[in-house]
């Protein structure tokens, strides 16, 4: 009977300690795994609002990325644009300053070959009268003659 009595006691007192931890000690051990468990599940669901997060503003990147190279492209095409218009002005302009030039240069030829006829027709004309001066043997009156002098001057 003893150890029938040594069982029984030992099957109470492993009964009372089941009892005990299952009513102090497990509840506390479960709350805790819960709540180990809690964190672990916030702490995946917010890595993958990270990862979703993450896709989104690589989205977000690669589309501002391709618009500031369509930006870029797009101002490039737009200052050729205006380099070829002002090389085009400039051209412009300097076909006009060279038509200026030219006439201007043509006017002062002009002028130069009237003011030279000029001088030849009034050398001429002294030639002529030393000429008829020779031939008559006699001074001619230039200021007598003036009207024949001109009349000279006007054919040659």
């Amino acid at each position: 009977m003893d150890i029938n009595m040594s069982l029984i006691g030992q099957m109470i007192t492993f009964a009372v300690l089941v009892w005990v931890s299952m009513k102090f000690v497990f509840p506390s051990l479960n709350a805790a795994l819960d709540e180990r468990a809690k964190r672990i599940a916030d702490g995946l669901a917010a890595a993958d609002q990270g990862q979703q997060a993450m896709v989104v503003a690589e989205k977000r990147a690669s589309e501002a990325l391709a618009g500031a190279r369509e930006e870029a492209s797009q101002r490039v095409a737009d200052a050729e644009k205006r380099a070829q218009l002002v090389a085009e002005e400039i051209k412009a302009n300097a076909q006009a300053e060279a038509d200026r030039i030219i006439a201007q240069a043509k006017a002062d030829a002009d002028q130069q070959v009237a003011k030279a006829r000029e001088a030849l027709r009034a050398q001429v004309a002294d030639l002529a009268v030393k000429g008829a001066e020779q031939i008559l043997k006699r001074e001619v009156n230039a200021s007598a003659h003036a009207d024949l002098l001109s009349r000279l001057s006007v054919e040659l």
